[in-house]
């Protein structure tokens, strides 16, 4: 089975949209829901390349990800990245473009969150 790296980037027509880079080929389209997105791009690899099965990686732009993971607390993945809060949520509406240097410092701040919540163990009162 073909894995491919679907990026997806929220709108401003309102649908989610979605690329992947296959062979050289940019593939793009666009659809109301992540898994509509997915099957006409499965589709347009099967038109185009022959593509029968293939797995996506979901990669996210700032916006479409502060978008999906709104219950994410912006102000404590900045503070966990060493930025300013004002300055993420600026990327988070996308009325500001961040750097490679700063997407990665957000995914570490994330991934760092991530592993504090898997970690962690509750208890009973």
């Amino acid at each position: 089975m073909k894995q491919e790296t679907l990026i997806l980037e929220n709108g401003d027509d309102g649908l989610l949209w979605g690329r992947v880079l296959h062979e050289d080929d940019l593939i793009v389209d666009s659809a109301p829901t992540v898994e509509e997105l997915q099957a006409k791009i499965k589709q347009l690899l099967f038109d185009f390349h022959g593509v029968e099965e293939v797995q996506f990686e979901l990669a996210y732009d700032l916006t479409s990800f502060f978008l999906f993971f709104d219950y994410l607390k912006i102000s404590k993945i900045a503070a966990v990245a060493g930025m300013n809060p004002s300055l993420l949520r600026h990327y988070a509406a996308g009325s500001k473009a961040a750097s490679k240097e700063q997407v990665a410092k957000i995914e570490n701040a994330v991934h760092e969150l991530g592993r504090q919540m898997a970690s962690l163990k509750l208890v009973e009162a």
